[in-house]
């Protein structure tokens, strides 16, 4: 596999997922039904929180991926400080489910692979929040997530450059995929059980 073949590997892989958790329904999911601007922004600053905590101690660790980490870490506290801030007031909640199946990554090959897989997630997920603020008339939160989504495209880029310095062969690319795919499995799974549990349909995209 070439680093140019990797993303839509992925994305091939988890075509269903990834488009519904790019649908409406994956923002009722994420805010159990709510809807409401407020529930929007504490999702999205949840999940941003999880993230710099989890790539802060990937970065703490000792390997070849540790600068990398450390700088991603950095972003998603700024992403963090930028959503919270349209909150009066944030204390982070707890993780979404897909940061547990993070943890499982254990290998810098594994982990980039995770980072691709969460970042897929992330962009879908800042997508629907980009249309979520346009349809509330508020065109200034609708460009924040908007220019969220587009900061996810450079740090996937960077990712899987990365990716590409790192891999030695065929299994190591195949390791990265399947860290991929186990994260956004883990993101399908709990919008698929929450939808469920909320008494929606989870399988038609709207």
């Amino acid at each position: 596999m070439t680093p140019e073949d990797f993303v839509p590997a992925v994305r091939e892989a988890n075509k269903t997922e990834l488009s519904r958790l790019g649908s409406s329904k994956a923002l009722y999911a994420l805010t159990a039904g709510e809807m409401e601007p407020d529930a929007v922004l504490t999702a999205m600053a949840d999940d941003h929180a999880a993230a710099a905590e989890t790539y802060e101690g990937w970065g703490a660790a000792d390997s070849d991926v540790s600068g990398f980490f450390a700088g991603a870490a950095e972003a998603e506290q700024e992403a963090y400080e930028v959503v919270a801030g349209e909150l009066d007031a944030h204390d982070p909640g707890e993780a979404p489910d897909l940061y547990a199946a993070m943890e499982g990554a254990g290998t810098p090959v594994e982990r980039l692979g995770a980072f691709v897989g969460r970042t897929l997630v992330a962009k879908a997920h800042r997508s629907q929040a980009t249309g979520f603020f346009t349809g509330q008339a508020d065109p200034t939160t609708a460009s924040t997530f908007r220019g969220l989504g587009n900061d996810l495209d450079d740090h996937l880029a960077d990712g899987v450059e990365l990716l590409d310095i790192l891999t030695d062969d065929a299994d190591d690319w195949e390791q990265a995929e399947a860290a991929a795919n186990e994260v956004i499995g883990a993101a399908y799974d709990d919008y698929f059980s929450t939808l469920e549990e909320l008494g929606v349909n989870p399988k038609p995209v709207c």
